[in-house]
């Protein structure tokens, strides 16, 4: 990593003073693949991880860092006049938060877990308490560890069956490339034990001293091998359990709820392959469950002797629930509990003795459907609103008749709930407190439905402050991501208020490319069928603009990292409905990363956005990446932002989309590029210090409305 002294040197000798964007020297690059050939005049921004992490820098680090440096200081002296509209901004959305926050404690194991939050500090405390005791144990204080670090994430505490260890990992640079580390919860001290390149996850066997988990490959940062670790043992001794040879395949682990099994889950977009190991026998070998097959995605629980597979076999898309005999796992042998259907989405289940949970999709909003066991009578959860989220919370025990669930709207804050699913009643354990005078009866939301030009109805969900006028005037800000099948729901955001309270619609457009309709609205929206994505949102701004919800003059969208190439794509296509566009992150030079394997998340997303290497692939992706459509046109006012530690979205792609547009436009709208040099793709680690970059965003588009306090 560049040293502090040597990165310190460089941002002094680039410090840009003037109003003058930073212009990109033009070095023009053949991106060669299959014989077809493009120029890239930016392609030098790309650093390596060697580079990156050197000692000391070579001359292209230093022009690189410089150029991004000088870009940041651009963007901060662009909007070095809304210092204080985003401090109070800031002030405002960290006086929503209560500081000293808990965690509604679950039990598992004997022991009660709870996570705090305490005033003044940035990072989680967590807790447990024996069942039956008062007094709790600090398991991890965050906080300390964070101490003097630029970054910390810290994730996969797992504690041992006996309740006597625990693993955590711990990444400082975020990367997304973890350290495990062990600890003796009865003496608070670290153990020798210390593992490298991990992805975070551990799964204890019964013994109490063996543990799985998975390494990641140092270039593409793929997690690829399961390993075994004894504790005690040098790590040099691990043994390789399972190496998931497929570039295009990564490996998860997880353990059943009857913690009788490990799984290690081998997935990519298209296909799953779960393999067993019997945590009583951690010097067995992995079974496999049922063998990959194209097309073929599932998942498996186990409880009481039988295993319950939720799965698309046989052509159910929007998947089915099947179970088996503990011995006999092959598909010849799975009955249906479920059936498929074809306007309803099976998102998820949780198993318990007596009873089975369903989370299902319907015409784009998440149902609780509880399902006796013993006489397959069911009901649903009623949420009451019009527009929600909800879903299955944490339930780590079988012999209950409890379900934990969580539930949120666009005017409800996050709340946790227990159910009881004999007595079919409710209770709130905790709704999250939104200090500052919010009171959700002053705000209204609703949920439309967009014509988009093929005939496709598009669920939009918005929500306003009472009072709100429909006569086109009004700023709004529209978002969403529209990719991986990943739903756009419609929750609670405490920083949306100060949009609200300033007289903003915030619109959500759930487009083709998530699941809110069902699998098939996810299969329209992705590899050949990818430009629905983007003219989805465009038609769901139009019908916004139409309906005098706002105008062009007043639309304001919003993406970030798959989202972000959604907004880039639209920035192209239909820029004048847009007075403004942020651009979180964005995965903009598409064909490019999908060409090189070398790149994280690349090999297994070919099924995603399709492999460039075959012909019709490169040219549908060409049509709409948003890097090689950059064109001489205008654009609309542009805020992107970008981490240099970023392993899923890599720097360089937001910094040579922003390069060519500042060459190619014709407009003299703002374009800047908020650079943080030592975060990743989910910004800074702190839960306060990301909220600088929240309010850097709504200051710009308050701005752009001349919306001064």
């Amino acid at each position: 990593m560049l040293t502090m002294a040597v990165m310190m040197l460089i941002l002094a000798s680039c410090s840009n003073k003037s109003l003058q964007p930073p212009v990109a020297a033009k070095k023009p690059f053949v991106v060669e693949s299959n014989g077809n050939e493009r120029i890239d005049d930016y392609f030098w921004l790309r650093l390596s991880d060697e580079q990156k992490n050197a000692e000391t820098p070579d001359s292209q680090t230093v022009e690189v860092v410089k150029y991004l440096t000088a870009e940041d200081d651009y963007a901060t002296a662009v909007m070095k006049h809304t210092e204080a509209l985003q401090q109070k901004l800031f002030d405002e959305i960290k006086g929503r938060i209560k500081e000293d926050d808990e965690s509604v404690p679950y039990l598992n194991n004997g022991y009660y877990y709870q996570t705090r939050y305490f005033i003044g500090k940035e990072y989680p405390v967590y807790y447990r308490k024996k069942e039956g005791v008062d007094s709790a144990q600090v398991l991890l204080d965050v906080n300390v560890i964070a101490e003097g670090q630029k970054y910390t994430s810290v994730g996969g505490l797992s504690v041992s069956p006996d309740n006597n260890l625990m693993a955590y990992a711990v990444d400082h640079i975020s990367r997304r490339q973890y350290t495990m580390l062990f600890m003796n919860l009865n003496s608070g001290e670290l153990l020798g034990d210390r593992i490298e390149n991990v992805t975070g996850e551990a799964v204890w066997a019964n013994d109490n001293k063996t543990v799985f988990y998975v390494t990641k490959d140092p270039e593409t940062l793929r997690a690829a091998k399961v390993m075994k670790h004894v504790l005690g043992t040098p790590v040099s001794d691990d043994k390789l359990i399972y190496d998931e040879t497929d570039e295009t395949f990564a490996v998860g682990l997880g353990k059943t709820k009857s913690k009788k099994y490990i799984t290690i889950v081998s997935n990519q977009t298209l296909t799953t392959e779960v393999r067993l190991i019997e945590a009583d026998k951690p010097e067995g070998k992995a079974v496999v469950f049922e063998p990959r097959k194209i097309d073929h995605l599932y998942s498996v629980e186990h409880l009481n002797g039988k295993f319950y597979i939720h799965t698309n076999a046989d052509g159910a898309k929007n998947f089915k629930l099947m179970s088996c005999p503990e011995n006999k796992t092959g598909m010849a042998n799975w009955t249906e509990v479920i059936p498929h259907r074809s306007d309803v989405l099976l998102e998820n289940f949780e198993i318990f003795d007596n009873y089975l949970v369903a989370d299902e999709m319907i015409e784009g909003l998440t149902n609780l459907r509880i399902i006796s066991l013993a006489d397959n009578s069911d009901h649903f959860l009623d949420f009451g609103e019009e527009t929600y989220t909800a879903g299955i919370s944490v339930n780590p025990n079988a012999n209950t008749s409890l379900l934990r669930f969580s539930y949120s709207s666009l005017t409800t804050p996050n709340s946790v709930f227990d159910y009881d699913m004999a007595a079919r009643t409710k209770t709130l354990l905790k709704q999250d407190s939104v200090l500052g005078g919010f009171d959700k009866n002053n705000y209204e939301s609703k949920r439309l439905w967009a014509t988009a030009a093929d005939g496709t109805k598009v669920p939009v969900s918005l929500v306003y402050r009472k009072g709100f006028v429909q006569d086109g005037s009004a700023p709004m800000l529209l978002y969403s991501y529209g990719s991986y099948g990943s739903s756009t729901n419609p929750s609670f955001r405490s920083s949306i208020i100060s949009l609200l309270d300033r007289g903003f619609v915030y619109a959500l457009a759930h487009i083709r490319g998530g699941s809110e309709m069902g699998r098939q609205w996810y299969e329209d929206g992705k590899l050949l069928k990818k430009i629905n994505t983007f003219t989805d949102f465009n038609d769901c701004a139009r019908f916004l603009i139409n309906e005098k919800y706002t105008s062009p003059e007043n639309l304001y969208a919003m993406g970030g990292s798959a989202g972000g190439l959604l907004m880039g794509a639209i920035a192209n296509m239909e820029p004048q409905l847009y007075n403004g566009i942020i651009a979180q992150v964005p995965f903009v030079d598409v064909v490019s990363t999908m060409l090189d394997a070398t790149i994280p998340l690349t090999t297994f997303e070919w099924d995603e956005w399709g492999d460039p290497r075959k012909q019709e692939y490169y040219d549908y992706m060409l049509s709409y990446s948003p890097y090689d459509q950059v064109k001489e046109q205008d654009y609309p006012h542009m805020l992107v932002t970008t981490g240099y530690w970023d392993s899923q979205v890599q720097y360089w792609e937001p910094a040579k989309w922003v390069a060519k547009l500042r060459d190619k436009k014709t407009d003299d709208n703002i374009l800047i590029m908020d650079v943080n040099m030592t975060a990743g793709h989910g910004g800074a680690s702190g839960r306060f210090e990301r909220l600088k970059t929240t309010a850097l965003e709504f200051a710009f588009i308050l701005d752009l409305e001349e919306i001064k306090e």
